[in-house]
This record gives C-alpha cells, sequence and structure tokens, in this order.
C-alpha cells in the first residue's frame, strides 16, 4: 500500500477517535465521560449561497463544529478547502479540544469548513462567501461562545470581514468574536509566528530532555507555508539549529550545507515554490520524511508518517507543526524506535494559545506589547511540554497518548465538576 493511498483510507475522526480510546484506557477513565468525548456536542451544517462574479449564483456546503465546551468557550479556526469533509471538521474540533486543555487555556474545541477552492476565486467572490458563512453561524458563534480563526486557505482578512458580518447582525463592534485579525481591528502582536513559535519552544524543552545541542542541529521542513516559512526562521533564530530541507506541493530542496531561512522564504513569496532554490538539490515529499537530521517538522497535511514509511523515519525528534501528520500505527513504531515526537496538539498550540491572548485582550480592551505575548507563551509552552512529558514517563507511554491523558483528564474533571455525568 503506497503512503498516498493510506492517506485516503484513513479517516481523520476514526483516528481522533482512536487516540482517545488508547488515553481513556490508561487513565481507567469512566464509561460515560468517555462516550461523551467520543463524539461532538453540536454539529451543524449549512448552505451558502453566493453570487458568483460572473452573476451566476453556487451554492457552497459549509460545517461548523463545538466538540466540548466543559472548560470554556469553543475555540478552533475555519477551513476553505476544495477537499473539506466532516470527517475532517470533526476531527480537528475533537483536536482543538485536548489542544486548549494541554495547554490549560479556558476554552474548548470546535472547527469550521467550507467546501471551495479560493484559489479560484476572486476576493469579491471570498468576501461574499465569507458574510453568507457568518450569517448561517452566527446564532452559534460568538465571544462567549464559540470563537472563530483562519485556518487552511482562510486569512485575516477573511477574518475581518467576518467579525464586521457578526458585528453587523448584533449591532455592535466585537472583535473578540473571531481571532487571527489584522492588527488594526484588533488582533494581537506576535500572532503570525505563534505556531511555529510555540513549537520551537517545545523542541527546545525536548532536546534539553534528549541532551540534544540544538546549535549543532539539522532540520528538515515537510510543508511551507505560514507555519513551515516560520519554523525556518526560528528554528535557525531562537535555537541556532541548520535547515538543510524545505518542501511545498511542488516539490522539495536539500543542500547538506544548509539553507538561508530568510532567503528561501523570499524565494517562495517571489515564485511560489521552494524549487530551484539556488545550491540545493531537488527531494521530493516523500523522501524529506526520511531525511537523517535531527529534527523533522511536518507542516503539511495531515497522515504522511503511516506505517508503509514509520520504520525509515531517522530524526530524533519529530515536531509536528501540522495536524495529524502521523498515524496511530506509525506512532507504535516510531516509539519502539525511540524517536521523539512533540505531538501535533501541543506542538501546535502556540496559534491557539495566542488566538487565546487576542480574545483576551479583545473583550478587556486592552493590548500587550509582542515582548509580553512571547513570554507568555514561552511560559504556557513550556509548562505544558513538562505536564505531558512527566505524564509520559509516569505511566511510560509516548507523548501523544501522555498528552491525551493530561488534555482528557482536564476534561473530564470539568464534565463532572459541572454535572454533567
Amino acid at each position: 500500500m503506497t503512503m498516498q493511498s493510506t492517506a485516503v483510507l484513513a479517516n481523520p475522526f476514526e483516528i481522533a477517535q482512536a487516540q482517545l480510546d488508547t488515553a481513556a484506557a490508561k487513565l481507567g477513565l469512566d464509561p460515560a465521560v468517555h462516550a461523551v468525548l467520543r463524539e461532538p456536542l453540536r454539529e451543524l451544517h449549512v448552505s451558502l449561497p453566493v453570487k458568483m462574479d460572473d452573476g451566476s449564483v453556487k451554492v457552497f456546503k459549509g460545517f461548523r463544529v463545538q466538540y466540548n465546551d466543559a472548560r470554556g468557550p469553543n475555540k478552533g479556526g475555519i477551513r476553505f478547502h476544495p477537499d473539506e469533509t466532516i470527517e475532517t471538521v470533526k476531527a480537528l474540533a475533537a483536536w482543538m479540544t485536548w489542544k486548549t486543555a494541554v495547554v490549560d487555556i479556558p476554552l474548548g474545541g470546535g472547527k469550521g469548513g467550507v467546501i471551495c477552492n479560493p484559489k479560484e476565486m476572486s476576493d469579491g467572490e471570498l468576501e461574499r462567501l465569507s458574510r453568507a458563512y457568518i450569517q448561517q453561524v452566527g446564532r452559534i458563534i460568538g465571544p462567549d461562545k464559540d470563537v472563530p480563526a483562519p485556518d487552511v486557505y482562510t486569512t485575516p482578512q477573511i477574518m475581518a470581514w467576518m467579525m464586521d458580518e457578526f458585528s453587523k447582525i448584533t449591532g455592535y463592534n466585537s472583535p473578540g468574536v473571531i481571532t487571527g485579525k489584522p492588527l488594526s481591528i484588533g488582533g494581537s502582536e506576535g500572532r503570525g509566528d505563534a505556531t511555529a513559535r510555540g513549537g520551537a519552544y517545545c523542541t527546545r524543552e525536548a532536546a534539553k530532555h534528549l541532551n540534544i545541542d540544538l546549535t549543532k542541529a539539522t532540520v528538515a521542513i515537510q510543508g511551507f507555508g505560514n507555519a513551515g516559512q516560520f519554523a525556518a526562521t526560528l528554528f535557525a533564530s531562537l535555537l541556532g539549529s541548520k535547515i538543510v530541507a524545505v518542501s511545498d506541493t511542488k516539490g522539495g530542496i536539500y543542500s547538506e550545507n544548509g539553507i538561508d531561512p530568510e532567503a528561501i522564504v523570499k524565494h517562495k513569496l517571489s515564485t511560489g515554490s521552494v524549487v530551484g532554490f539556488p545550491g540545493t538539490r531537488p527531494i521530493s515529499n516523500v523522501d524529506i520524511l526520511e531525511l537523517a537530521v535531527d529534527v523533522l517538522v511536518p507542516a503539511a497535511l495531515e497522515n504522511v508518517i503511516t506505517e508503509d514509511n514509520a520504520a525509515n523515519i531517522k530524526a530524533k525528534i519529530v515536531c509536528e507543526l501540522a495536524n495529524g501528520p502521523t498515524t496511530p500505527e506509525a506512532d507504535a513504531i516510531l516509539y519502539k524506535n525511540d524517536v521523539f515526537v512533540i505531538p501535533d496538539f501541543l506542538a501546535n498550540a502556540g496559534g491557539v494559545t495566542v488566538s487565546y491572548y487576542e480574545w483576551v485582550q479583545n473583550v478587556t480592551n486592552f493590548y500587550w506589547e509582542e515582548d509580553d505575548v512571547y513570554a507568555k507563551l514561552d511560559k504556557k509552552m513550556t509548562k505544558a511540554f513538562n505536564d505531558v512529558l512527566v505524564m509520559s514517563l509516569d505511566y511510560k507511554v509516548d507523548m501523544r497518548i501522555a498528552a491525551y491523558m493530561v488534555s482528557v483528564q482536564r476534561v473530564a474533571e470539568a464534565m463532572k465538576l459541572r454535572g454533567w455525568v
């Protein structure tokens, strides 16, 4: 079976449920709590009629899933993607529930999506689609209910349109309804690189635990969107590591002498791809995962590390900036081979943490300096990493199961105290 076919067959929500089941068994979780946590509390499907530039009306399908709000308002991004499915949205909403809990912020987990191809749409069509989405889901979101954010193929501009539409519906300015906004209308300093920065902080802590000198470490990054680009610059500037390979949807590049992070980001932004960067040789998206590097950063899509290629992973640390890049079967192989995996909903939780900070700033109308945001993020990510590490060592389980155990324990406690079960 090829890696591609595995990716097609793997249902992301079934993977999320399987991971939860393993953690629940380790914790001896109450069966009623376990049953509630296996399914989302609320799931909304919407139809979105949008007038296109040619005068025709196209009906798009959209979703919003509110997985669990026992610890606070739901939080989670909105994806615009041609291959979006409700199963993916449910899985991501579940992972957001564990993500907010593992970093111990008072929010629940949600996710949204629209089946569309934004690359084929004009700005006007995207704005009308964004506003149509809020017109339909606006009744179940809000600063005290559910706070969306950008995700795949959605942008600060799209968040601005959505916030404005919600404000029109409510009749008052409501910046706290959505995060990831431009700075001039309530965005937070430090939000742009927060996902990669949180991953860098976690990698720093993992290296301390493993006695790895990151100033002598090599790094490969699969996926060169927002998170991958910031990972390249931050792993070099914050950790002193050497970036030797990066890739995007069009292909990858490799140089054992290292790749200048700032230069490759400029090349990507100017040409649309990392391919063809001077002084490098081509490498495929499959092969980049199997390089003999110290740190591997999957920052692309789900299910790229599978039982078919997990045994070939040579990295000492895998920092998952993408959501769901590793299947459960692969996890078992990596753990057996002493590959230290920083699981997605811990590694990439910097984004939701600074989104939480943005929400706090919006509802209090008091805004922080960038250095304050970074200091708070560092403290929060470092504690979260070490909470998970302690659980991993105490129960002799991999970091993903340990992260689930920390998160599920916190959500279960909130549910019991509320009297839900």
